[in-house]
């Protein structure tokens, strides 16, 4: 058995994966889970990560020879270290490095928004749609906002370890304070927790989105229209943004706004008005993978016929 290998390192659990790859086909042999128990310390999550493996090790009688890794926060190309991590104890650490030396195998290591990328640009939705996609971008549209980008199957870090991070790009002065320190960033306008903070403010009282958006659908709330027509506005400016810059085949959007159907019918007629071309060609995509998308990207990144 050939196999490549992935761990999603989450907040509450890391979960491991076995994948046999044939073209844009997979078989998923194992997959298992630990919790995270992030409350114990760094130096506990790596000894989750190295009894993870040892598990899919012992269950399946196979030698791990190299692993992909899917983090919160980045990895920084100077430092070598995690940054911009909501899981804080990986901040400022060498996780790679400590990983490596832990589990004596090489690891490749991306943001849980580009693996999720990754995934469906390899194994989910796109190549379902594109033929040979060349640029794919994967938006996550949650409680928070983030993105991956993918050319020629492999994810892009950049220089700094930030390619993606259309989430703390500045949209539109309507915005919040963003914990990033700057006001008016894409997150702060249409991730969940923006959207909401929106509606209570308008109306005087805290409703979750699914319920905003099932009174708007209704039509018993004006305020809840107003509400989703923010989302849709200015999702059709935040997304025509990455269309100029990068001019992707494909975009597929992840995370629980990512499900709202509306997003796909008068999201992308929004979308249309501010892209920088007669028509809108791109396609914009409900992902296949669901939650396996991001240990399956992480498997992927060690895929070893890519180029």
């Amino acid at each position: 058995m050939k196999a490549i290998c992935g761990i999603d390192l989450g907040g509450t659990k890391i979960e491991g994966v076995l994948l046999q790859i044939n073209a844009n086909t997979y078989q998923v042999l194992d997959r298992q889970r630990v919790p995270t128990e992030k409350e114990k310390g760094y130096d506990h999550i790596i000894d989750q990560i190295k009894q993870l493996i040892e598990n899919l090790e012992s269950t399946n009688n196979y030698k791990i020879e190299t692993l992909g890794i899917g983090t919160p926060g980045t990895l920084d190309p100077t430092t070598q270290k995690i940054k911009n991590s909501n899981t804080t104890c990986l901040n400022g650490k060498p996780l790679k490095k400590d990983l490596e030396k832990a589990l004596n195998v090489p690891i490749q290591m991306a943001n849980d928004a580009n693996c999720f990328a990754l995934a469906e640009a390899t194994l989910g939705i796109v190549p379902n749609q594109i033929q040979d996609p060349k640029i794919v971008f994967g938006v996550i549209l949650g409680t928070g906002v983030g993105g991956g980008l993918v050319v020629d199957g492999q994810v892009i870090s950049g220089r700094q370890g930030i390619c993606g991070e259309w989430g703390h790009n500045f949209l539109d002065n309507a915005g919040y304070e963003c914990f990033c320190g700057q006001k008016g960033c894409v997150e702060t306008i249409i991730s969940g927790t923006a959207l909401e903070k929106y509606y209570a403010e308008q109306s005087g009282g805290f409703k979750k989105l699914k319920d905003i958006l099932a009174l708007h659908l209704a039509g018993t709330d004006p305020l809840a229209t107003a509400t989703i027509k923010r989302l849709l506005q200015y999702f059709g400016k935040a997304i025509a943004q990455i269309i100029n810059l990068i001019d992707p085949e494909a975009i597929v959007l992840g995370g629980g706004v990512g499900n709202i159907d509306l997003l796909y019918t008068e999201g992308i007629e929004q979308v249309k008005k501010y892209v920088f071309n007669d028509r809108l060609d791109t396609k914009i995509l409900k992902p296949k993978l669901g939650d396996s998308a991001g240990v399956f990207g992480a498997a992927m990144l060690v895929y070893p016929t890519k180029t």
